[in-house]
This record gives C-alpha cells, sequence and structure tokens, in this order.
C-alpha cells in the first residue's frame, strides 16, 4: 500500500463513521418525537435507506430546530434525575457520618456513653 492509499482509507473511514453519527442521531430523534406518526417514522427511515444524504439534509433542514430542542430538554431532565439522587444520597449519608463522628468522640472520651446514645437517636431520626 503507497502512502496515499492509507490517506485515503483514512479520509474513507471518518467518512463512513460520520455518516453512521448523522443516521443514528436522526433515528434516534425520530423515536424520541412524540409528535411524528408511526407512519412519518417509517417513511423518514426507508428513505434514509434509499436516499441517505439526501433525506439527511432534508430531515436536518425541516427539523433541526425541533431535533436540538428535544437534545436540550433530554439533557435537562438528566441533569435534574441525578441531582435530584445526589441528593437522596447525601441525605442518606448524613446519619451514617454523624453517628461515626459521635462515635469517634465517644471513644476519645469527649462525650458520655448517654450523650452518645442521644446524638444517635438524633441522627436516626
Amino acid at each position: 500500500m503507497s502512502f496515499w492509499d492509507i490517506v485515503w482509507l483514512i479520509l474513507i473511514s471518518f467518512a463512513f463513521m460520520a455518516y453512521l453519527m448523522v443516521m443514528f442521531a436522526i433515528i434516534g430523534d425520530l423515536f424520541r418525537d412524540p409528535e411524528a406518526s408511526g407512519f412519518e417514522k417509517a417513511a423518514w427511515i426507508i428513505g434514509l435507506i434509499f436516499l441517505p444524504f439526501l433525506v439527511s439534509v432534508v430531515y436536518v433542514i425541516a427539523k433541526g430546530k425541533d431535533m436540538g430542542e428535544r437534545q436540550r430538554r433530554g439533557a435537562e431532565q438528566l441533569k435534574a434525575e441525578q441531582d435530584a439522587y445526589i441528593k437522596q444520597v447525601a441525605s442518606e449519608a448524613a446519619p451514617a457520618d454523624q453517628i461515626a463522628q459521635a462515635k469517634s468522640m465517644l471513644d476519645t472520651g469527649t462525650i458520655t456513653p448517654a450523650e452518645y446514645e442521644r446524638l444517635k437517636q438524633k441522627a436516626l431520626a
């Protein structure tokens, strides 16, 4: 293989990967679109199979704004779910940390066993 054959192979591989990314993005967006009917989704997919470049350009022109909006909403929903999960985990971990801190204070003699039990009950409440 010559140098230019390798360069050509790299360029073709890049173009093919870009093609696949566009196809998967469009197909993913089609199935996230609640307003599109089943017939409309099937027509877009059949078009992507037979005339991929033309249909991809038409889809991005026709539905590009909605595509971006759906992606933004999905990212916001994911962020909200993530924040709620982090908040839940943090609130569950807090009593364990409080009890561990009270136990270390008991072990060093800073508090009495009765105070330790009171702090433990307060953390668990």
